[in-house]
């Protein structure tokens, strides 16, 4: 089992220019531009893969080209979020199957479970592969807020060893790591800076699709190497980054840059509408900014 650290990118589904089929060609190609620049991990079908907009067949699809591009060069956590608890112990050992190194798994975001069943439902999933399972708080789209005493018990679920903690508390880092005795690894959400500062082994990063490798130093400066003084630079140069890909339509904003610097990775699908009108201006002033294109494709 490997050991999960660093800065992942919740990787974009590339779509035909219709929407209607996954572009495998350039995902493949996105796989390795990312890897190439300095990525330590990735994670498809997460919420800015539009996870709930994907067949069971283009999930299976998605996962299995990401894992065999891939092949080995960087951990693999593939996203197994459901309402029902049957689906993502499903998907979960489907990913097993398929190779990844582990999966990401939001709450039911629906039916806003409480904590005793939210216990059930990842002991179930926890129970049903031998690989990580990482949880995702993230209150503002699931409805639910795994606060950490809770996450402290979930943490003496068999594999439930890692948490993505979105919410735009870095001290909650302390607390999980406190109250689970060290058994719960912490990535942060958005603020992955400060998330860093606080303990976090990693950060998951939606900005790391457009900027891999200034993303991914942020876990070298931070950890590798505890250079605050860069760290905290870095920091400051990102936010137009994480502020753009932090916003509510951070999926349109991210295929509009990607697609802007050379990644045809289609619209995203309905009820998402491509950026435009100042959504697209702002992407165009941060393209431009930060002069982003591929490195290599």
């Amino acid at each position: 089992m490997k050991t999960l650290k660093g800065t992942f990118t919740v990787t974009v589904t590339p779509f035909s220019d219709d929407g209607r089929r996954v572009n495998e060609g350039v995902l493949r190609r996105f796989v390795d531009w990312q890897i190439d620049n300095g990525v330590h991990g990735l994670i498809p079908i997460g919420s800015t893969g539009e996870f709930l907009s994907l067949t069971d067949a283009e999930r299976r699809q998605v996962a299995e080209v990401v894992v065999d591009q891939a092949n080995g060069r960087v951990p693999i956590l593939i996203g197994a979020g459901a309402e029902c608890t049957w689906d993502v112990v499903r998907y979960s050992r489907e990913a097993e199957a398929i190779g990844a190194d582990g999966v990401l798994v939001i709450p039911p975001f629906y039916s806003t479970p409480t904590d005793d069943e939210l216990f059930e439902h990842y002991r179930a999933i926890g129970e049903s592969v031998s690989i990580p399972v990482m949880l995702y708080n993230n209150p503002a789209t699931a409805n639910i807020d795994m606060l950490p005493p809770l996450v402290a018990e979930l943490s003496k679920i068999d594999n439930v060893s890692y948490i993505k903690e979105s919410t735009m508390d870095p001290g909650r880092v302390a607390e999980i790591l406190t109250l689970s005795d060290g058994r719960m690894a912490v990535f942060g959400g958005i603020l992955g800076y400060e998330s860093f500062k606080s303990g976090a082994v990693g950060w998951t990063a939606v900005g790391c699709n457009l900027m891999p490798r200034a993303f991914s130093d942020m876990y070298r400066l931070c950890v590798e190497h505890a250079d605050a003084a860069a760290a905290a630079a870095l920091n400051d140069r990102l936010q137009a980054v994480i502020e753009l890909v932090g916003q509510d339509r951070y999926v349109s904003a991210t295929k509009a840059a990607l697609s802007m610097m050379g990644f045809a990775v289609g619209p995203p699908r309905p009820p998402r509408l491509p950026a435009s009108g100042e959504l697209l201006a702002w992407v165009e002033r941060v393209v431009r900014d930060f002069e982003l294109a591929p490195v290599s494709t």
